[in-house]
């Protein structure tokens, strides 16, 4: 007995598969025992269900238990030790029909309920053709292998219970994913040379798993180039997990990537997974990697490097398989230079750099790209048809977008808004004055494009974002609380940006 007991014990601890794990305890009992059909459940709100059997037909599994509805089983549940049934007591079997077919109406049964800390978490049931089978046997080694039966089935319930969690979480990022695509579009619009490229480098990085740097302005759609390459990939039903990096505290950023342990710090009440371990098997996205502390950027190359990381204040390692995609508005490699970014961990990101083009230098795609956001606009404010006028086609084609498809989208919406005001009903018509561009005026010639350099790109974005933050600032009579919500940012951040722009001290 000792070695079919040691044996079942180890089953526990060798990686089998649960099924198997249940079919060796039960033929090890068989062999034990002078039994000629076994059954293990799992106790599951008032219920049994069976989730191993041996000696009865395969049938069985399919079936539940209620427990107040068999008395035998609702006996066996009540006890501490295990119960025996003769073969003339009245109470009638949870499989008679199969028995009596097989032993003439005559059976002796044992059972015993499996709890782990006092809770009931299945029974043991044991049928044999003999009517005093069980008669002569101390209960004590039933009781010993029905606590490896109790270990069996909670670690199998838990097992369920993750798998349950994983499908529903894989499902619900799935889920996720199809709504921001359709909230974003789904797919890059656009016909121009740069975007056919674009369009071209996508489909070719997404059939890897290669690390992705997302480079372009502000409000290019670097997160919809991201998702597209999730959605090509072999990844596409697997997490999507999405990192804000300029909103992460710098004391908490670790925790954020990595999570942490319960007592890890003050505050920490329980133990918590990281980003990565959340992406695991999937995506992850590093939006503005530009604005991270340079205290995380070494351990951020480590799980990079190794596929290994360390929960705060855990003493071992865990690893992950996840995919990276980076994306910033910065000059990573002037940032490097400047010695804000590490150098090691940019040219770790930047396996495969995509260019996001800016909408001044996409030609056509600006008139093609409104038609399509314009119907968003109807469709978010229930109106039935919009029309763009052609002097206000006009003064868009010679505006320069400095906040690019965003600014695009923002300004249409206002655009339909003011002209939905004016309308009586009917097809609603935006002209150049329901335009908040300051490019042109009626009758204007559209205004030259300049020569852009890298160098004024950054000028033109930080020109734009010190206009913005002074006008919204001014909008919330100086109160950056509030100016911070309104643009959607952390105040924080928006207290760094504004330093750095020479709006603050």
């Amino acid at each position: 007995m000792l070695d079919l007991f040691i044996d079942s014990a180890l089953d526990l601890t060798r990686g089998l598969p649960q099924e198997a794990v249940y079919s060796r305890l039960l033929a090890a009992i068989r062999r034990l025992f002078p039994a000629d059909a076994v059954a293990l459940f799992r106790a599951e709100r008032g219920a049994l269900v069976p989730v191993a059997v041996d000696g009865l037909a395969p049938s069985v599994l399919g079936k539940h238990f209620v427990v107040s509805e068999h008395p035998r089983l609702e006996k066996i549940c009540e006890a501490q030790r295990p119960v025996r049934f003769t073969a003339d007591d009245p109470l009638p079997d949870p499989f008679d029909d199969e028995l009596a077919a097989r032993f003439g109406g005559v059976h002796s049964c044992m059972g015993c309920a499996l709890r782990v800390a006092d809770e009931l978490v299945g029974v043991l049931t044991l049928d044999a053709g003999a009517a005093d089978a069980f008669e002569s046997w101390d209960d004590d080694p039933l009781t010993l292998f029905a606590a490896l039966a109790a270990a069996a089935v909670r670690l199998g319930g838990q097992l369920e219970s993750l798998r349950i969690d994983l499908d529903r979480a894989q499902r619900v990022a799935q889920e996720l994913s199809a709504e921001a695509l359709a909230r974003t579009g789904g797919e890059l619009v656009g016909h121009s040379l740069p975007m056919q490229r674009l369009k071209r480098e996508i489909r070719l990085v997404a059939a890897s798993d290669e690390t992705v740097l997302i480079l372009g302005e502000t409000g290019t759609g670097k997160e919809l180039v991201a998702r597209m390459i999730q959605t090509l990939g072999s990844r596409a039903d697997r997490p999507f997990v999405y990192v804000n990096c300029a909103a992460l505290p710098e004391g908490l950023a670790e925790s954020e990537f990595f999570g942490h342990v319960k007592g890890a710090y003050t505050g920490a009440a329980g133990q918590r997974a990281g980003k990565f371990e959340l992406a695991d098997g999937g995506t992850l996205v590093l939006d503005e990697v530009g604005e991270l502390p340079l205290s995380i950027q070494p351990k951020l190359l480590r799980a990079l490097q190794e596929g290994e990381l360390q929960r705060v204040g855990a003493d071992r390692s865990v690893r992950v398989d996840v995919r990276v995609i980076a994306a910033t508005n910065r000059d990573l490699e002037a940032e490097v230079a400047a010695g804000r970014f590490r150098s090691d961990l940019y040219h770790r990101l930047a396996v495969f750099p995509l260019q996001v083009p800016p909408l001044r230098v996409r030609g056509d795609d600006v008139q093609l790209l409104s038609e399509v956001l314009l119907q968003r606009a109807c469709a978010r404010l229930g109106v039935e048809h919009v029309e763009l006028a052609e002097k206000a086609r006009c003064a868009m084609s010679g505006y320069q977008w400095p906040g690019n498809v965003r600014e695009l989208e923002h300004l249409l919406l206002r655009a339909v808004i003011r002209a939905r005001a004016e309308s009586g009903g009917g097809t609603v018509v935006v002209r150049q004055e329901h335009l908040d561009l300051r490019c042109c005026s009626d009758g204007a010639a559209p205004m030259a494009r300049p020569t852009v350099t890298a160098a004024s790109l950054q000028d033109a974005t930080d020109d734009f974002q010190r206009e913005l933050i002074r006008e919204v600032v001014d909008a919330a009579a100086g109160n950056w609380a509030a100016a911070a919500r309104r643009l959607g940012v952390d105040r924080s951040n928006l207290h760094r940006l504004a330093g750095r722009l020479g709006l603050r001290e």
